[in-house]
């Protein structure tokens, strides 16, 4: 397939180097020299130097016989145009703009993407892609990492074990037997000794410290952590410090929830913090700095469930965190952009973060899988996809038991669901079926030998 990408940045890198890597032909563009280079000098990727809408630079990209493009520049309107030109002069099939002003994101303006009127197929939000991943962070507060597959019906979620977890030094084939009803598989391990993130064997355990991925049946999210350690509490009550558009989506969204969750806000903007006041009916909004320890005890921060922060800045994400903690939260969710800022939130003691980046490049990449591909998690710093697909006649899988299928070392089955809808736990004798839809788990270098086995390539459509 051959790809162009337009923004070399973050999310342009990190798509450039996943579909570089399965021997795509990946063209990078950016107006930014450095970035271009930096792309073409570390991934097996052309690169071009111009202004990504100019009908000039997207002719020496390649566009004439471009399958896709994907335009991921700081500018909406840049992507925008980058698209029309795409089509009307080049007819590229396929087109994906990140968009962020939320003027161009309102239902009543969905009929703007028409092919005839601004020929976009696949629009992406980072901003309601991470309202989105918050808000399962606080469905799962013990997880540092949620995702949900198969319509809500299996959940991907990463836990940090610790020194009193009552599985440690437990073959995971024991695991199994002593837990046999328990619809849950431990897909993916890093350990707390090296950083290194592995799929694991039967005969492998778990020590203190790991991060462990685990694949686990809605029904049995509760039970899965509580087994692996940790105390599920409700989540009653919740602090947003941060009423931007990603805070204000994660508000609303808390509002219409089933569950009766009371949420206050913090907003140093006064002009946001009325925008937020006017558009939420239940949510309290408080206007001031939420690094004011006198403000956070007025939200009463010590009773709260948990506190998500999420201004546009990561170091007062997480000095809100901590002081959050400090004052009695029990729970701290903080944005962060930087990823070389991650390995700060264990020592400071906050639980969990969510990554803009990897979000955005988990849903473009969504988009990007072409065939029976339903959903893609990126894993940490891309070191992993989490792919749910269906399973095609054509695929070596079909008919066949889990035993017998040559997987990679790399990669593990975490859920099957069956023709008639049960979400069953995969075992070594378990078949799959034609139709099905298996969630896979694997490291990034095994992910092509995965997407063979699914046959879902765009070049097999």
């Amino acid at each position: 397939m051959k790809v162009i990408i337009c923004g070399a940045g973050q999310v342009g890198w990190q798509i450039a180097r996943h579909l570089a890597g399965e021997r795509n032909d990946v063209t990078v563009v950016d107006n930014n020299p450095d970035l271009v280079h930096r792309a073409t000098d570390t991934l097996d990727v052309q690169g071009i130097t111009g202004h990504a809408s100019y009908p000039d630079v997207l002719e020496r990209a390649g566009a004439e016989d471009a399958d896709m493009l994907i335009a991921a520049t700081h500018s909406d309107e840049v992507n925008m145009v980058t698209c029309q030109v795409a089509h009307s002069i080049f007819t590229v099939p396929r087109k994906i703009a990140r968009l962020r002003a939320q003027s161009y994101l309102t239902a009543m303006r969905a009929d703007l993407y028409r092919r005839d009127h601004l020929p976009i197929d696949v629009v992406i939000s980072p901003e309601r892609e991470v309202a989105e991943a918050a808000l399962r962070r606080l469905r799962a507060p013990e997880a540092f990492d949620v995702e949900e597959f198969m319509d809500g019906k299996s959940q991907f979620i990463g836990l940090h074990l610790d020194a009193d977890c009552p599985v440690l030094d437990t073959p995971l084939r024991q695991l199994s037997e002593l837990f046999s009803t328990l619809r849950a598989v431990v897909v993916g391990v890093r350990r707390a000794k090296g950083g290194r993130l592995f799929a694991p064997e039967p005969g492998d355990q778990l020590q203190a410290g790991d991060q462990v991925y685990i694949q686990c049946h809605t029904d049995d999210l509760t039970r899965t952590q509580e087994i692996f350690g940790k105390t599920v509490r409700k989540q009653e009550r919740v602090v947003i410090i941060g009423g931007g558009n990603v805070g204000l989506a994660v508000a609303e969204a808390l509002e219409a929830a089933p569950e009766r969750i009371r949420a206050k806000m913090i907003e140093k903007n006064r002009k946001c913090a009325e925008r937020a006041a006017e558009a939420l009916e239940r949510t309290i909004v408080l206007s001031g700095d939420g690094l004011d320890i006198e403000l956070l005890r007025e939200a009463n921060i010590d009773r709260a469930d948990a506190v998500l922060t999420v201004t546009d800045d990561d170091k007062t994400n997480m000095l809100a965190a901590v002081r959050a903690r400090a004052a009695g939260c029990a729970k701290t969710i903080a944005l962060v952009n930087d990823p070389t800022l991650v390995p700060l939130l264990g020592p400071l003691q906050i639980d969990a973060y969510v990554n803009p980046r990897q979000t955005t490049v988990s849903s473009i990449l969504r988009h990007v899988r072409h065939g029976r591909v339903r959903n893609v998690y990126s894993v940490g710093d891309s070191e992993a996809e989490v792919i749910e697909a269906q399973v095609m006649s054509t695929s070596p899988m079909a008919g066949r038991q889990i035993r017998d299928i040559g997987f990679p070392e790399g990669a593990l089955v975490g859920a099957i669901r069956k023709a008639d809808g049960r979400v069953v736990r995969p075992e070594g004798g378990s078949r799959i079926d034609e139709g099905d839809v298996v969630v896979i788990f694997a490291l990034s270098a095994d992910v092509p030998e995965v997407e063979r086995l699914l046959q879902v390539q765009v070049d097999f459509f």
